[in-house]
């Protein structure tokens, strides 16, 4: 039995995080990591597909400038473009992250782990059995869903590790999910140089979780580069007769989609199947619930903590790494609580137009039965859009408490509106009155304007 003070399941950014905090802390700390440190988001997520959507971004923008478009002669290069991408994950090696662990006194535990009971962890191969004085953290992240649609397992598609891994750039390309995975890789691959791109979804539009216009505007964008939508899609079955050879997509209205490789973007669920839960009481394979301390409910002691994407919580990177801030301090023994996960989540789409959102969406804020009011004014429509070229458009979006005069939530779509969000996000936290965000003057000229004529707009 090797004893530590805190043991962390998960290397992930969230794991990471937790550890950090608590090792800086002055606690003896223990990282178990069965695959790379740094996770999901460093090798498969958020930084390869972000390196591979910032080529079709630039060459968009410049496109929007005259002067600028006059240099855009040729097409992207998807050979670099990809090169580029293995660049940024280490080629899938992660020894560029272990000073930082040796740094910071942690211990890692390369396998395996999984609760042997109360505040122990199993790490597999080579049995080690570690103990953990003050707490155990589980941060395990999720894994990609399949639907059970006939012959869709059989046909090999793609999941989002595949897709950011990619060797090449196919000919023709399917994806199943219209959520933010599925259209940011249809456009990134439409621009990398795919002939053919197809995104099927089942709900009756793109980015169902946020505002409706959102998810039409992206629709739009995707539609005026050639990439064919269907909404409202049932598929019926998927036929692969060649491992490597073309895919179909058979939707029920008899319809048939027919590509090279097929991309499954259809959510994810939490990994938990094999942590062990059942040795401590828990449910395997359903996410592990928290309370506001980030302590997994039903565990008598407080020993048991849970972060990031296995909670069941948004699944992102950034509320994964504030998990792990929260769950450290309350670790320590210092006052704080999770203030953030159910109602001032801030998100963003990575497409062109991007949709960045944080908080409550109009029809969330009304099934609470808040006295909604809201107001809209177009993203492009302000001096600092015009600088940026032609053809700047978009929505600017604000939910309002109207009893309280206080933000819930606010929506911003267009391109390269993703810096608009934080002043959002620190509204929304601290409950700024808006009679107060009045006098908060935004600079000139720059789309962050939007924000005076949102609140010209309400009536301020």
């Amino acid at each position: 039995m090797e004893e530590f003070d805190v043991v962390v399941i998960g290397g992930g950014p969230a794991g990471e995080t937790v550890a950090g905090r608590c090792a800086d802390g002055g606690l003896s700390v223990a990282l178990v990591e069965r695959e790379l440190v740094g996770g999901e988001c460093s090798y498969w997520g958020c930084v390869p597909s972000k390196t591979l959507i910032r080529p079709g971004d630039v060459v968009a923008a410049a496109r929007r400038v005259p002067g600028a478009a006059e240099a855009v002669t040729g097409s992207i290069d998807a050979a670099a473009a990809l090169a580029r991408r293995d660049y940024m994950t280490s080629g899938w090696d992660d020894s560029g992250q272990l000073p930082w662990l040796e740094e910071h006194g942690i211990e890692l535990v390369r396998g395996t782990g999984r609760l042997d009971g109360e505040r122990r962890v199993l790490a597999s191969p080579g049995d080690r059995m570690l103990s953990a004085r003050r707490a155990v953290v589980l941060a395990t992240g999720t894994r990609p869903s399949l639907p059970p649609v006939p012959g869709l397992a059989e046909a090999h598609p793609w999941d989002n590790r595949d897709v950011t891994a990619a060797k090449e750039v196919p000919g023709r390309f399917l994806v199943l999910g219209g959520g933010a995975v599925g259209v940011e890789m249809a456009q990134a691959f439409r621009r990398l140089g795919a002939e053919e791109v197809s995104v099927v979804e089942v709900a009756p539009r793109l980015l169902a979780r946020e505002e409706p216009f959102a998810g039409e505007e992206v629709r739009a964008a995707l539609e005026s580069e050639g990439v064919d939508v269907v909404v409202g899609a049932s598929v019926a079955r998927v036929l692969r007769p060649s491992t490597h050879g073309p895919v179909t997509l058979e939707l029920a209205d008899g319809t048939s989609l027919t590509g090279d490789e097929l991309l499954v973007a259809a959510g994810r669920r939490p990994a938990t199947d094999e942590l062990g839960l059942e040795t401590v009481g828990l449910t395997p394979g359903r996410p592990v619930e928290v309370d506001d301390a980030l302590r997994a409910v039903g565990i008598e002691g407080s020993w048991l903590h849970a972060i990031g994407d296995c909670t069941g919580l948004a699944a992102l990177t950034h509320l994964g790494k504030y998990h792990g801030r929260v769950a450290g301090d309350v670790i320590l023994g210092r006052e704080t609580r999770d203030r953030a996960s159910r109602d001032v989540v801030p998100r963003v789409t990575f497409t062109d137009p991007q949709v960045c959102a944080v908080g409550l969406t109009e029809a969330d804020a009304r099934a609470r039965g808040i006295g909604v009011r809201t107001v809209s004014y177009g993203t492009g429509d302000v001096a600092g859009a015009y600088t940026q070229g032609n053809g700047i458009s978009g929505t600017s979006m604000l939910v309002v408490d109207a009893d309280r005069g206080v933000l819930v939530g606010a929506t911003f779509t267009g391109p390269g509106v993703q810096e608009l969000l934080h002043s959002a996000t620190v509204a929304i936290m601290a409950a700024v009155p808006l009679t107060d965000l009045w006098h908060a003057v935004p600079s000139f000229p720059t789309i962050s304007e939007v924000w005076l004529r949102l609140l010209e707009a309400y009536g301020l």
